[in-house]
């Protein structure tokens, strides 16, 4: 039988956070974590076969899904990693396996690298960031300027309001249009867990329009590959050939860790796990088999 998933929280800086639990808690753990403007149950394909030999944990990060948006509009990566800390931290799942995509990659490798020893292995799928020719170009602002694109960006969200949908049909185009990869069944799973419905009946997805920027303030680029160099668990990198992401075993990223190696998957795209789903299962099967 196909396991369903459970819903529960934990609060984490004022926060209440949602996360979903697979059952099978007497099996090793694992973390599912999604991307930006994504939900715990993008995972469900994975998750479901992952179940069967994992305790399988994914949560909502703050401002998606069903979690609490954070006050004042403020999504720095500092928050979402602690949310996640809070997460393994309370739930006492150390030494714990972390597969995640794009920003949760991108959380979770910060993670490993700062408490090595609570991280078994590691998948990322896309989760360094911008690549080093993105990040020079971006860099070419200047502190002052990043604050001001970003004072900037935040102007113009306020006045935004979330966009309303007049059925499930009309929000589920907008998400084929965003990932044309996605089959029918794929795309109206994601869009009916990633939607909510307003007072009038209407549509709107879940996640806060601020975490639409990306926060101008952060660790500086060289902390960052040092925490990546302190990463100790094995770590799969996957990224997708047809994807706007940078492979860092070209780009020469991949030199930052002790124990990684990447995995290219051709006919996929950004959201490798979602483009070739049975392929990534077997394939982290296998890595965490090893």
């Amino acid at each position: 039988m196909t396991p369903v998933p459970t819903s529960h929280h934990f609060i984490a800086q004022r926060l209440r956070l949602h996360y979903v639990d697979w059952g099978n808690a007497q099996a090793p753990p694992l973390v599912l974590v999604h991307g930006g403007r994504d939900h715990c149950r993008n995972w469900d394909w994975v998750a479901a076969d992952l179940a069967r030999d994992w305790h399988v944990i994914a949560p909502d990060l703050r401002g998606h899904g069903d979690s609490a948006w954070a006050v004042g509009g403020d999504y720095g990566i500092a928050g979402y990693l602690y949310d996640l800390a809070q997460l393994i931290h309370g739930s006492d799942l150390a030494p714990v396996t972390l597969v995640a995509h794009s920003l949760g990659a991108n959380v979770a490798l910060r993670f490993a690298g700062l408490y090595p020893d609570k991280v078994a292995k590691i998948v990322a799928i896309e989760g360094l960031g911008p690549s080093p020719a993105m990040r020079a170009k971006r860099d070419e602002a200047g502190a002052a300027g990043r604050l001001r694109n970003w004072i900037d960006q935040i102007r113009t969200l306020a006045p935004r309001t979330p966009k309303r949908y007049a059925g499930i049909d009309e929000a589920l185009a907008r998400m084929m249009a965003e990932n044309p990869r996605l089959s029918p069944a794929q795309a109206r799973h994601l869009t009916v867990h990633g939607t909510q419905q307003n007072e009038d009946g209407t549509f709107s997805w879940k996640f806060d329009n601020y975490v639409r920027a990306w926060p101008p303030v952060d660790i500086a680029h060289a902390d960052e590959v040092a925490i990546w160099g302190r990463v100790a668990a094995p770590t799969l990198l996957v990224y997708g050939a047809e994807s706007w992401a940078s492979n860092p075993a070209e780009d020469g990223r991949l030199a930052a860790f002790g124990n990684a190696r990447v995995e290219l998957f051709d006919r996929a795209g950004h959201w490798v796990h979602h483009d070739r789903t049975d392929d990534f299962v077997r394939v982290v099967r296998d890595f965490l088999a090893d």
